[in-house]
């Protein structure tokens, strides 16, 4: 094995079409040569939403470009890569199916290894991206589709401490902004929406915040969102709403960390890394919450660049980086998961009737 290796990640899981090259050094450092990403937002603008067969349509247009692009900006030749990684799941498959099997012509074609990449693994070792990230460490990822507390074991190995029950932290982000006005993607926005409004000016609910661990729900904080949204008027009650709902969030991943730490601690005594992934952890409040908890607990925090936290093709060459240093690679008749768990041996906890 080459003592410098170079990976080609791609990733289609969703709305972004996105290429990237790293490269691991000597020291083990890893250098990101090139991370392309090409967002959707003119896309689905007007439907307020991802429309899965327009966002395929686009990733078949502009996948060939991106990784073109991505190889270009790099300074290396493509006969230089040594594997290519490629998003396998979880996520809209008739996304999902052009990335993954454009990587599998390349690998193919280059006849380098191929490697099958779950998206959020790719989150879990974002950070190793930009530091000396060891395992086991507590694991918070928070994007549009997923919500869940994870111990990393190990490279492959991860145990799920909690879930959302229902809606995903970054979906009911989403489904705020929209309700207040925000164009789509509206979610970030609330951040700063909610600089210029009153956080106490709404008492919005914590669904489950002292029961069932720390285990998630948003759907009912969506809801109480919802009804109050019909009655406000005025721009000052939208960045109320806002601020409220930033305050909420924050209250729940506060309260629901700290239950994670204790459960993390169980399994892993001496463990004091916490590592919040994802979109959601782009936001700037969320992290000073979360950072000030870590300081209360002996935890230390670790976020990734926010450029890097969400979907973004130089996770999934990291991914693959590990992988490939493993030898852990695919054959390429390895099929696209539109579903596919960190940890596949947790209960699946959502739908009516779930019991916490």
């Amino acid at each position: 094995m080459k003592k410098k290796p170079i990976i080609l990640g791609i990733e289609t899981s969703c709305d972004e079409t996105a290429a990237s090259i790293i490269q691991q050094n000597k020291d083990e450092n890893v250098k990101i040569l090139s991370n392309i990403v090409s967002s959707q937002i003119d896309v689905h603008k007007e439907f307020g939403g991802v429309v899965p067969e327009l966002a395929a349509r686009s990733h078949a247009e502009k996948i060939d470009l991106i990784t073109k692009k991505a190889i270009s900006e790099s300074g290396i030749k493509i006969k230089d890569i040594d594997a290519v990684a490629a998003t396998a799941g979880p996520g809209l498959i008739v996304c999902l199916s052009v990335g993954f099997n454009f990587g599998k012509a390349i690998a193919a074609s280059l006849k380098k290894p191929f490697i099958a990449v779950n998206h959020l693994e790719g989150h879990a070792l974002s950070p190793k991206l930009n530091s000396k990230l060891n395992y086991p460490y507590l694991l918070l990822l928070i994007s549009g589709g997923h919500s869940q507390f994870l111990s990393v074991e190990n490279l492959g190995k991860y145990k799920r401490l909690g879930t959302t029950i229902d809606d995903a932290v970054g979906e009911a982000f989403d489904k705020t902004a929209k309700l207040i006005g925000i164009e789509f993607p509206g979610g970030p926005q609330i951040e700063e929406y909610a600089k210029q409004g009153d956080p106490n000016k709404f008492n919005l609910p914590k669904p489950i915040i002292n029961r069932g661990g720390c285990n998630l729900s948003f759907a009912g904080l969506k809801t109480a969102v919802l009804t109050i949204s019909k009655k406000i008027k005025t721009k000052k009650e939208k960045f109320d709403l806002a601020a409220s709902f930033q305050k909420t969030i924050e209250e729940i991943l506060y309260k629901k960390s700290k239950i994670a730490f204790k459960e993390f601690r169980k399994i892993n005594n001496n463990g004091n890394k916490f590592v919040v992934a994802g979109g959601v952890a782009a936001n700037k409040k969320i992290r000073k919450v979360l950072e000030n908890l870590c300081k209360e607990e002996n935890f230390e925090s670790i976020f990734p660049p926010v450029n890097l936290c969400g979907d973004n093709a130089a996770m999934i060459a990291m991914v693959g980086l590990e992988k490939f240093k493993k030898k852990q690679f695919n054959k390429l008749d390895y099929p696209a998961k539109p579903r596919w768990a960190l940890d596949e041996n947790a209960v699946f906890l959502k739908g009516a009737g779930v019991k916490l």
